[in-house]
């Protein structure tokens, strides 16, 4: 991983996923790439966790349609044969068919990015009425634990309904998905509830894929994101761990997530590109 060769930039699309994953997360870019004598829009999918020991590590990248729920069981089935085992939560954006396959490949629960969530919200609504949304969702995902999560939903729909229908409706169907990381240490809070963590990379793969243009295939932004997630990887090996030992501990030391405070999802999140 550490180094800049065309064949460890292979090494890190099959890089082996260890096992105990506590978090698996994902962003999304779209490239343009040749395809068969035209040009396609593709996504560049990441996916990245936090292993046991609370350090973050690159697991998966791949280029593909997203649109497809099969391109996301492919997906992930590939980081559980390289060893990818014991997530205990999955966190990205809204993807179709992405949420099914993390369920069935992964079996875990899914918490939906709750910025993007937000951002996606904002739109359901006339323009002077997007900063009252805004905030009424903030503090949802800023409560002080699962239950008083769940009074907020209450509050905010009740308070909503008249304002912004369409956001209720969303917001009631996607609850349990925007909440799932209350169960974890408060101490994670911040750091599980949306795919912000990758925003910096995400930003750096655009660039860098607007520079090109259009790649002339599959292979060649393989080449160059793997070539920028070696680098990412290294910086995340060597600085502080993402999440504390001591924190950590408290996950370990249940096989579960704590399902007196927020019951257990079985339907699992979902993973983007990047």
């Amino acid at each position: 991983m550490g180094t800049r060769t065309s064949g460890s930039v292979g090494g890190q699309r099959k890089r082996s996923g260890s096992k105990d994953r506590h978090r698996a997360s994902g962003l999304p870019n779209q490239v343009k790439v040749r395809d068969h004598g035209r040009v396609v829009s593709k996504a560049v999918v990441v996916a990245y966790a936090v292993h046991e020991s609370g350090v973050r590590e690159v697991i998966g990248l791949d280029v593909g349609e997203v649109e497809s729920g099969a391109f996301w069981t492919e997906f992930l089935r590939s980081l559980k044969k390289r060893g990818l085992d014991g997530v205990r939560l999955a966190i990205s954006d809204q993807h179709e068919g992405l949420k099914a396959a993390i369920a069935r490949v992964l079996g875990c629960p899914w918490q939906r990015c709750t910025v993007h969530f937000t951002r996606d919200m904002v739109m359901h609504c006339r323009r002077d009425q997007r900063g009252l949304v805004a905030a009424a969702l903030r503090e949802i995902f800023n409560a002080e634990g699962y239950e008083h999560a769940r009074e907020r939903v209450t509050h905010v729909l009740e308070r909503l309904k008249d304002v912004a229908p369409k956001v209720c409706e969303l917001l009631e169907a996607a609850e349990e998905d925007l909440i799932a990381f209350y169960s974890f240490p408060p101490e994670h809070w911040t750091k599980l509830r949306s795919t912000n963590p990758l925003e910096r990379v995400n930003k750096e793969i655009g660039r860098r894929a607007d520079v090109v243009g259009i790649f002339p295939n599959d292979a060649a932004v393989i080449r160059l994101v793997g070539a920028l997630l070696s680098e990412q990887n290294d910086e995340w090996l060597v600085q502080r761990r993402y999440l504390s030992v001591e924190s950590m501990a408290l996950i370990l030391a249940d096989p579960t997530p704590d399902t007196d405070e927020a019951p257990e999802l079985t339907e699992a999140g979902h993973l983007t590109e990047a």
